[in-house]
């Protein structure tokens, strides 16, 4: 038997596994995902017990995503709840992620958020800034992950469900893309994520909450830097902006039940 735990990050949920536990992760992870009809499982092996833990992400088609903003920040709590640190550094495949927990609130340092092509990356030359990509205006950014960003007035009044797929699998992007769409508010900006491996719409995404914070920065309808709310449906998200272009994600967290499951 493995054990499990499974946490929401602002509705984002994923199953939480010891790696040191667990059998081959791919097939495993992703039935876990069915099972629990999660977002993802995390695999954690955690190091200097407890300051650091490397995180592999499992996502429910059997894909593996080099970074998740909101995984990043379960994993850290549950890191932290094991060990009592409440700093740790997170190993990713998008490098190392300095994760902060104070109680139910975990804060990740995102990185420096990139349109350059070969970072995306899509397929060209130059950055993909407010182009027309299937009737839509679309900006693309690496926040760990690539991400395609498309402002609207309304993300309630657009069918994301049949708008994204085509621009997710459009041939610009050789890896795919998450999807968000992002109307501004009085507070920042609504959010709705259609993500890749998921395939299909998310409560949250904490890299695409990044995404639509550098975009909206890089196109100069908010300050450079400060901190700005993005608000997914699962709660409300804070994307702090840095004078040295690098990005925070500030949220809560909640663990939400433990269990077991059979290897066999």
């Amino acid at each position: 038997m493995t054990s499990y735990d499974v946490y929401h990050g602002t509705g984002n949920e994923f199953a939480v596994v010891d790696a040191d536990e667990a059998p081959e992760k791919t097939a495993f992870g992703t039935e876990l995902c069915r099972s629990l009809d999660v977002d993802g499982t995390l695999f954690l092996g955690i190091e200097d017990g407890g300051a650091r833990a490397t995180m592999t992400l499992v996502q429910p088609d059997g894909s593996r995503a080099a970074m998740c903003g909101n995984g990043a920040r379960c994993a850290a709590k549950w890191v932290s709840e094991r060990t009592g640190h409440d700093v740790v550094t997170l190993e990713t495949g998008a490098g190392p992620r300095r994760c902060t927990i104070e109680g139910d609130t975990v804060t990740v340092e995102m990185g420096t958020p990139s349109f350059a092509p070969a970072d995306v990356p899509i397929a060209r030359e130059a950055a993909l800034v407010e182009e027309e990509l299937d009737g839509y205006d679309v900006t693309a950014v690496n926040t760990g992950v690539p991400h395609a960003v498309v402002f609207v007035d309304d993300v309630d009044a657009v069918d994301l469900e049949g708008m994204a797929p085509p621009i997710r699998h459009h041939e610009v992007f050789p890896e795919g893309a998450n999807v968000n769409l992002a109307a501004p508010t009085e507070r920042g900006f609504d959010q709705r994520t259609y993500e890749r491996g998921v395939e299909g719409e998310t409560q949250a995404c904490g890299t695409g909450a990044v995404a639509i914070a550098a975009v909206a920065a890089y196109l100069g309808s908010i300050p450079e830097t400060g901190e700005v709310t993005v608000s997914p449906p699962g709660g409300d998200l804070t994307i702090g902006l840095r004078e040295d272009g690098t990005t925070t994600l500030r949220g809560p967290t909640e663990r939400m039940l433990t269990g077991e499951v059979s290897d066999a």
